[in-house]
């Protein structure tokens, strides 16, 4: 289900979600080139979630990300040479290459904090959130993280805050454990949590909570919609849990393009999807689904797809260009713009 916006939005919606599709897939590209940047983890399968949900925050809102964070930084209008020339650890990217892809932030966006420490944005947005109140300024603060956070004390705590004090957070889960590894399948809706639903565990604290299909752009927009302006106007938390499918390539212990580079003509012709994951590719693969969405609504016909496609992967290789040739910083650097 498409969400219930004009036209021209949500092709602007659509071109992010294939703009973070292509720019994951480079950066599997170029580690398979030689180019090494340490470990990093991919957006690839989740881009409807990231994209339909921070489509909705105002200029002045916070947010706070995981080590999932491309497609986040990407959704919200990052630059993609700048955010590839952070992850490659280079003065020109947004934090001069100290961030790198674990910690890329964007204080202009909206991005306080990227933390790749499971469940540490938790209370850091919680006590955004807190601040906010406290302003009375009308902002609201989104969380990111994944399922394996809500293994941590420091979700429950912050929970509880949020429920005592009312405040103007959205905790959204996005639960990619379906077909991981570890998970026992049908069993648990999570690889490392035994709750028969995730949702359960927000209600106890009062704090409303529903789950969606992270595949599904009109309803994620819907539920990330109504509970911003829940919290906007002074009704307090919202745990959202979105569910999705993990990718193929997400489920070993490094990324790998395993279904290949998305061939997106698999959106309107079956016989360019290769059985081996046939199954992702029909019916879990949330780019191809909002593709066939956008051509049902002849919002887009397959040429026009094609172009859009051709632009974006332009952008991607001028990117890529900016990123591979910026500098490193100069040794002189290393503890600047540091803590001590």
């Amino acid at each position: 289900m498409l969400p219930d916006l004009a036209p021209e939005r949500l092709f602007k919606l659509y071109r992010l979600m294939l703009l973070i599709r292509r720019f994951e897939e480079a950066l599997i590209l170029l580690t398979a080139r030689g180019h090494s940047f340490g470990h990093f983890h991919v957006y690839i399968g989740q881009e409807v979630t990231g994209v339909a949900a921070l489509d909705l925050l105002g200029p002045d809102d916070a947010i706070f990300t995981t080590h999932r964070n491309h497609g986040h930084l990407l959704a919200r209008g990052a630059d993609p040479g700048r955010l590839l020339a952070e992850i490659m650890g280079k003065a020109t990217g947004y934090n001069k290459g100290k961030g790198g892809t674990l910690h890329a932030s964007v204080r202009e966006l909206g991005f306080l904090l990227t933390s790749a420490i499971v469940g540490g944005v938790l209370p850091l947005a919680t006590g955004a959130a807190y601040a906010q109140k406290q302003r009375g300024t009308g902002q609201v603060t989104l969380c990111l993280f994944g399922d394996g956070a809500l293994e941590e004390g420091a979700f429950y705590e912050a929970l509880n805050m949020a429920a005592l004090w009312d405040l103007p957070v959205i905790y959204l889960c996005e639960n990619n454990s379906l077909e991981a590894l570890g998970q026992k399948a049908g069993e648990y809706p999570s690889s490392t949590i035994s709750a028969s639903e995730l949702t359960d565990l927000a209600r106890p604290f009062r704090i409303p909570a529903i789950a969606v299909d992270g595949t599904d752009a009109g309803m994620v927009h819907r539920v990330v919609s109504e509970a911003w302006e829940r919290a906007r106007r002074g009704g307090g938390a919202t745990f959202i849990e979105a569910r999705t499918v993990r990718w193929p390539g997400s489920r070993p212990l490094w990324p790998a393009l395993l279904t290949g580079e998305t061939d997106l003509a698999m959106a309107w012709d079956p016989e360019r999807i290769p059985e081996k994951y046939g199954e992702w590719s029909l019916h879990r693969d949330g780019l191809l689904g909002v593709t066939r969405e956008m051509l049902r609504a002849g919002l887009v016909t397959p040429d026009r797809v094609f172009a859009l496609d051709a632009q974006v992967r332009a952008d991607v290789e001028r990117a890529i260009d900016f990123a591979l040739n910026s500098p490193y910083p100069p040794l002189e650097s290393a503890l600047e713009d540091v803590f001590a």
